[in-house]
C-alpha cells in the first residue's frame, strides 16, 4: 500500500474545510451579519408548541457532522421555553432503520433535553429519510399533545437519501406538520428543498452557523408560533447563496487496452477511455429571511469622535479619544476653566505642507471639542500665518463652539515661506484686542498665545519672542521634536513646550495643553514660589573637561524648571576647583534667556577641587544682601561634585544652615558616604547618582526637593540683612536693623560727622519682609 506524503494530503483537506465553513452565505455587509448573529442569541419561544428533532446518523453523515447535529440541537433548546405546558422537545435518530432516542414527554426542563441530546449515539447505516417520515406518519409525535397544539419537524440532514423522499414528506406537511430541512456537511439542498415547508427560503437553514440558523427558525416562526415581542426587531429578507460539494466524471484520456473477438483465442488491441473523478462546488441562489434587531449604536450615540461598541441589543459602551470620556457618550472631561484670551497661531507655510497644516486644523477642533464647554469663560481665536500674518477668527468673536468650528474648516493653507519671528511680532501687537465688560470696565483676561509649527523658521524669533513676553503674553509652542529647541527659544521655557514624537500622539497631548495654558492662572511648585538659589559645580580635573559639560548641560536644564526674575526665582553660579569663581551673582539676571546663555559661558578651571573654598566664597561673598540675596525668602545651594575635596567641607556647610540656607549635595559616582552625610546634614539633602549619564534623570527629583524647600518657612533675619555689623532684630511678621554709625533700612548709609548720635538714637526702623524687598530693589541693594 503507497502511502501519501503530508503535502499530498493537505492538498485534498484544505479546501474541504474551507467548503464546510462556506457552505451558506448572506449578502449584507459585515455590521448587518452581526446583527444577525446578536439577535439569534437572544430568541425566545414560550408558546405551546410540539417539537420533534429528526436526526440523520447515516454514515454519509459519519460521527464528526453528527455531533455537529447535537450542538445544533442543544443551542436551539436555549432559546425554548421547555415545560409540560409549553415547549415540549423529542427525538428520533434515523439511518436506515429510524429510533426513538426520547419522547416528547420524557423530560420536562431544558436542562435534561440538552443532557439527553448530548448522551445520544451515533448509529450509523444508510440513509432512509423516506422510511423516517414514514415512521413519523405512523407514529406521530411520541408524547406530544392533541391536534391543537402546533407541531414543528426539525429535520437534521446532509439530504442524500438512499430513497424516494416526495411522497411522505408532502403527506406530513399535509398533516399540519410544519418541516423545516437543516443542512449539514455538504448538503445536497434540491432535497432539503423538497421536503421543506413552503416557503421553502424560509424553511431550510444550514446547522453550520448555530446562531444564524436559530434565528431563520424563529423568524419563520414569529408570524404565527413564536411571537418576537423585543422592540426594535423586525424580519427582513436578504439574498444569499448555499454551496455544496457535487462529484463529477470527467474524461482524462485514454489507454490501450485488449479486448476480445467471436474468434477463439483471439485478442485485439484497443483504445478505452478512463475518467477522473473530482468534487466541485455548485452555488444555489437562494433568499435568507432574518430577524434584525435595532443595534444600540444605530443612533450614534457616542458624541466627540467615540467609537460605539455594542454589547447585546441594549446595552454598548464607548471608546472615548483622548480629551473625552467624562460620562458615558464621551462628554469632554478636560474643560478650560481658566478665564483667558486665547489666540492660536498656526503655520501654513510650504515647510509644515497640506497633510501638515490639514492635521493642524484636525488637532485645533478635537483641543476645542474636548475643553471648551458651553459656560467657558476662555475667548479664542485663530492666526495663520506663512511670508504674511492675518487673523481669520478673531480673539473672542464666537460664544459658540459650532460657530467656531464652522470657521476653522474655512481655513486654507496658503503655502509660502516660514516667517515665525514675523508672525510673533504681528500678534504682540494686534492680536488681542481689549474689550468693555461693561461701560467702564474693560476685559483683562490673562492672554495666552498657542504656536503651532513643525518647520524651522527662516527669520529670528528670539527678539520677537521676547518682545511678546515683555508684553505679558504666555507663549506656548506645540510642535514635533525637529522644531524642539526652537520652541524653547520662543517659550521662554521648555515646560511651556508640548512635543510629539509622531503624527498620532500630537493627538494624544491634549491633556498636556490644556495644562499649559491655565498654568497662567495658577502656576506650578517653584513657579509661585520666592527663592535664591546658587549652583556650586566642580570644574576641577578631578571631574574633567567631558563629564564638567554635562553637569553644566544638567544646569542649563534645570534652570528652565525656575520662573526667573527679581520676584520669583533668583539663581546664581559659581564654579570652583581650588578656588571659587562667581561666574554671576543672584541678581545679575532677570530672565530665563539670559541666565541660560550665561551658564553656557561658565569656564573649566582644572585644578585641584576645593568644596570648603566655594562654600566659604558662597557663605560671605554670594547669599548677602549686597549681592543680590533678598530677606524674608527661602536659600538654597546645590552642590554638585564628584565626591573630592570634600574634607573641609562641613565646618562651611553648618555655617551656611545656621544662616538659614539649606543644601544639597549632588555627588556623580563613587565617594565616601560619612563625609558627604556631614556636609549636606541629613540623609534628605544628600543625592546620589551612580554616573554622569544618569544625571539629567534625577531632575525632577532635585528639582522636586528644592521646590519643597521653597515653601518653608523662613527666618527673615537669615542670613543678616543688616549691612555694615547692623544687628537685625526679629518682631512678629517683620524685622529691624539696628546701626552703629550707618543709617537707613538695611544700614547701608554712613552718619555723616558731626551728626553721629547714640545708637538707640540714630536707627530703630521696623520694616515688613514686603517694605524690606521693595526698598532693597529701590536703593539697589
Amino acid at each position: 500500500m503507497n502511502l501519501l506524503p503530508l503535502e499530498s494530503l493537505c492538498v485534498f483537506l484544505l479546501p474541504q474545510v474551507w467548503l464546510a465553513l462556506g457552505m451558506q452565505e448572506i449578502h449584507a455587509d459585515q455590521e448587518t451579519i452581526g446583527k444577525i448573529s446578536a439577535a439569534g442569541q437572544l430568541m425566545w419561544c414560550s408558546a405551546s408548541v410540539d417539537i420533534l428533532f429528526l436526526l440523520d446518523g447515516s454514515y454519509s453523515i459519519g460521527r464528526g457532522s453528527f455531533e455537529r447535529s447535537k450542538h445544533f440541537a442543544g443551542k436551539l433548546c436555549d432559546a425554548l421555553d421547555i415545560h409540560p405546558g409549553r415547549v415540549r422537545v423529542g427525538m428520533v435518530q434515523f439511518s436506515s432503520a429510524p429510533h426513538l432516542e426520547f419522547s416528547l414527554d420524557s423530560y420536562l426542563t431544558k436542562q435534561e433535553v440538552k443532557e439527553r441530546i448530548k448522551r445520544t449515539a451515533f448509529r450509523g447505516g444508510s440513509t432512509e429519510t423516506g422510511r423516517a417520515l414514514k415512521y413519523i406518519l405512523h407514529k406521530g409525535f411520541p408524547g406530544g399533545r392533541n391536534l391543537t397544539v402546533p407541531k414543528i419537524l426539525i429535520i437534521i440532514s446532509d439530504g442524500k437519501s438512499q430513497g424516494s423522499t416526495a411522497v411522505p414528506a408532502m403527506q406530513v406537511k399535509e398533516r399540519g406538520t410544519t418541516v423545516f430541512a437543516v443542512g449539514i456537511k455538504f448538503p445536497r439542498w434540491e432535497e432539503l428543498h423538497a421536503v421543506a415547508s413552503e416557503p421553502t427560503e424560509q424553511h431550510v437553514l444550514f446547522a453550520g452557523d448555530a446562531s444564524d440558523a436559530a434565528n431563520g427558525l424563529y423568524s419563520a416562526l414569529s408570524s404565527s408560533i413564536c411571537s418576537i415581542t423585543t422592540p426594535g426587531c423586525k424580519v427582513e429578507s436578504f439574498p444569499c447563496e448555499r454551496r455544496t460539494l457535487e462529484t463529477e466524471k470527467e474524461l482524462a484520456g485514454s489507454y490501450v487496452c485488449w479486448k476480445g473477438s467471436k474468434q477463439q483465442n483471439v485478442m485485439h488491441a484497443s483504445l478505452c477511455p478512463f475518467y477522473r473523478v473530482k468534487r466541485v462546488s455548485v452555488k444555489h441562489p437562494s433568499r435568507c429571511f432574518r430577524t434584525v434587531c435595532t443595534d444600540p449604536c444605530d443612533s450614534q450615540p457616542c458624541q466627540n469622535g467615540g467609537t460605539c461598541v455594542p454589547e447585546g441589543l441594549d446595552k454598548y459602551h464607548c471608546l472615548c479619544p483622548v480629551g473625552y470620556g467624562g460620562g458615558t457618550h464621551c462628554a469632554p472631561k478636560l474643560s478650560l476653566e481658566c478665564g483667558v484670551d486665547l489666540l492660536f497661531l498656526m503655520d501654513s507655510s510650504a515647510g509644515v505642507t497640506l497633510e501638515g497644516f490639514l492635521r493642524y486644523k484636525a488637532f485645533l477642533k478635537r483641543f476645542l471639542q474636548a475643553v471648551m464647554g458651553r459656560d467657558s469663560p476662555a475667548n479664542v481665536g485663530v492666526a495663520q500665518y506663512d511670508t504674511s500674518i492675518r487673523i481669520p477668527i478673531e480673539v473672542g468673536q464666537h460664544k459658540d463652539v459650532f460657530g467656531l468650528m464652522k470657521s476653522i474648516d474655512a481655513l486654507n493653507f496658503s503655502g509660502g515661506g516660514t516667517l515665525t519671528g514675523r508672525a510673533l511680532w504681528y500678534v504682540a501687537q494686534h492680536g488681542f484686542r481689549r474689550t468693555p465688560v461693561f461701560a467702564d470696565v474693560l476685559d483683562d483676561l490673562p492672554r495666552v498665545v498657542v504656536l503651532l509649527t513643525d518647520s524651522k523658521s527662516q527669520d529670528p524669533v528670539a527678539e520677537a519672542a521676547k518682545y511678546a513676553r515683555d508684553r505679558d503674553l504666555l507663549l506656548i509652542g506645540v510642535g514635533s521634536s525637529f522644531v524642539r529647541a526652537e520652541l524653547a527659544e520662543v517659550t521662554g521655557n521648555p515646560k511651556q513646550t508640548v512635543v510629539y514624537s509622531d503624527p498620532q500622539d500630537l493627538f494624544n497631548r491634549i491633556p498636556e495643553l490644556q495644562r499649559r495654558i491655565c498654568s497662567v492662572n495658577s502656576p506650578e511648585g517653584c513657579q509661585v514660589q520666592s527663592l535664591d538659589l546658587v549652583f556650586a559645580v566642580d570644574a576641577s580635573a578631578g571631574v574633567g573637561l567631558a563629564n564638567f559639560l554635562q553637569l553644566r548641560d544638567f544646569v542649563r536644564s534645570s534652570s528652565w524648571q525656575f520662573t526667573i526674575n527679581r520676584d520669583v526665582t533668583q539663581i546664581a553660579l559659581v564654579a570652583y576647583g581650588s578656588r571659587a569663581h562667581t561666574v554671576f551673582a543672584l541678581d545679575t539676571y532677570t530672565n530665563n534667556s539670559a541666565l541660560v546663555q550665561a551658564i553656557n559661558q561658565m569656564p573649566f578651571l582644572g585644578d585641584v577641587a576645593s568644596a570648603s573654598s566655594a562654600l566659604l566664597h558662597i557663605h560671605s561673598d554670594v547669599m548677602t544682601v549686597q549681592k543680590g540675596a533678598r530677606p524674608g525668602v527661602s536659600k538654597v545651594v546645590v552642590l554638585l561634585t564628584n565626591g573630592g575635596g570634600m574634607e573641609d567641607a562641613a565646618a562651611p556647610a553648618r555655617q551656611l544652615r545656621d544662616n538659614g540656607v539649606t543644601v544639597f549635595v549632588v555627588v556623580i559616582g563613587d565617594a565616601e558616604r560619612d563625609t558627604l552625610l556631614r556636609v549636606a546634614g541629613s540623609p534628605s539633602y544628600l543625592v546620589h547618582i551612580s554616573s554622569y549619564e544618569d544625571l539629567q534623570r534625577y531632575q525632577d527629583l532635585i528639582t522636586e526637593r528644592i521646590c519643597e524647600e521653597a515653601k518653608s518657612p523662613v527666618n527673615l533675619c537669615k542670613p543678616n540683612p543688616c549691612m555694615n555689623q547692623g544687628v537685625c532684630i526679629l518682631r512678629p511678621g517683620s524685622y529691624w536693623c539696628e546701626c552703629h554709625g550707618w543709617e537707613g533700612p538695611h544700614c547701608e548709609s554712613r552718619v555723616p560727622r558731626g551728626f553721629l548720635q547714640e545708637p538707640s538714637l540714630v536707627t530703630g526702623q521696623v520694616l515688613t519682609a514686603g517694605e524690606s524687598l521693595f526698598l532693597q530693589q529701590g536703593t539697589g541693594i
